[in-house]
């Protein structure tokens, strides 16, 4: 299969309401179309998580981040155009997405991506992408395709095949909250 067929066939699950299991800018993941709360509700019974603990979106850029946020603090933008590896903040004004995807305190997780395969699906699906580790809630969280238990790629609607093989293992996202009134506070080094 071409990236090209890969990318498509992902993008139309996540249009139809769909999990997909793919890899990120840090581990391999499952997600869904962000915005979409029915979806949002199926990723988290799929990985059996407690929909009170919110889960992070990726979008491919500024832009879209600022479509779904009230208030894009100065603090966060230094941070981003400074961070040499995946960072994800955790912001206080989020728009438009699911509300699982809204922590108690109204605040909610956002990474831009700039892996090749999910920047695409972002840029081409137009919303954010659910991304949280491919695995049951408690369990290791993959670094490797194959380390993917079969309970999530067999009830995923669809597994991506780009990086598969690969074998360079990746570790999670730096968690940092930035709050509107520019406090930031370091969660997750």
């Amino acid at each position: 299969m071409t990236f090209e067929e890969d990318i498509k066939s992902a993008v139309e699950t996540l249009r139809n309401g769909g999990i997909i299991v793919y890899p990120t800018d840090t581990i391999w993941g499952i997600g869904c179309d962000a915005t979409n709360e029915k979806a949002v509700s199926k990723l988290y019974a799929l990985k059996q998580r407690c929909e009170a603990k919110a889960c992070i979106s990726l979008v491919n850029n500024d832009a879209m981040l600022e479509r779904y946020l009230m208030v894009f603090p100065e603090a966060a933008e230094m941070l981003i155009e400074a961070a040499v590896a995946p960072l994800t903040i955790i912001y206080d004004s989020p728009l438009g997405l699911a509300p699982q995807l809204i922590a108690e305190d109204g605040s909610a997780a956002m990474r831009i991506t700039h892996e090749k395969y999910s920047a695409e699906l972002c840029k081409r699906l137009r919303r954010p992408i659910v991304s949280t580790s491919a695995n049951i809630s408690g369990a290791p969280s993959p670094a490797l395709f194959t380390e993917i238990t079969g309970e999530i790629l067999e009830n995923a609607d669809y597994v991506a095949e780009y990086r598969r093989d690969e074998k360079l293992s990746a570790k999670p996202s730096s968690i940092i909250k930035v709050r509107n009134n520019g406090v930031i506070k370091i969660i997750r080094k």
